[in-house]
């Protein structure tokens, strides 16, 4: 939250239990307050909510491990990213292990384009995991417009 963010005080209940769950977690992630865990909280489901629900433009990594040894895989990956150019910003490979990478991609661009962009690579043979992690786009400058399709 910035300064300059307007606070609105709300009231919840919950149940012993969760309120007991939730003291711990702010003793041990260390959040100074209820309200600053509970903020982070809310704004990670915000956050989940508009990767699934439609065209809002988010940034996010698409992380994938992949053998890097099989034959064509790498030459796919690489021409799906430059097929979606506009939305791929950066790409970070290591290798981990003698056949296989992470790769790390930045993206932006409209939700569901990044779904789409995703599932492609990560259902290409050889990919062995992968996981696109969405956030809210006003975490860096906007590439693409709300109009972006």
């Amino acid at each position: 939250m910035s300064q300059k963010d307007k606070v609105s005080r709300i009231s919840i209940s919950l149940p012993e239990h969760l309120l007991g769950g939730l003291d711990d977690m702010v003793a041990q992630r260390g959040f100074e307050s209820r309200s600053q865990a509970i903020c982070d909280m809310i704004g990670r489901e915000i956050n989940e909510f508009r990767g699934q629900s439609g065209s809002d433009v988010m940034t996010g990594t698409l992380n994938l491990v992949f053998n890097h040894a099989l034959p064509g895989l790498h030459k796919k990956l690489h021409d799906l990213q430059y097929e979606y150019i506009d939305e791929v910003i950066s790409n970070l490979s290591v290798n981990l292990t003698d056949t296989h990478t992470l790769s790390v991609i930045l993206v932006q661009g409209p939700a569901d384009r990044l779904q789409m962009i995703a599932d492609k690579l990560v259902s290409l043979r050889g990919v062995s995991h992968g996981r696109l992690l969405l956030n809210s786009s006003h975490v860096i400058p906007p590439i693409h417009s709300k109009q972006a399709g």
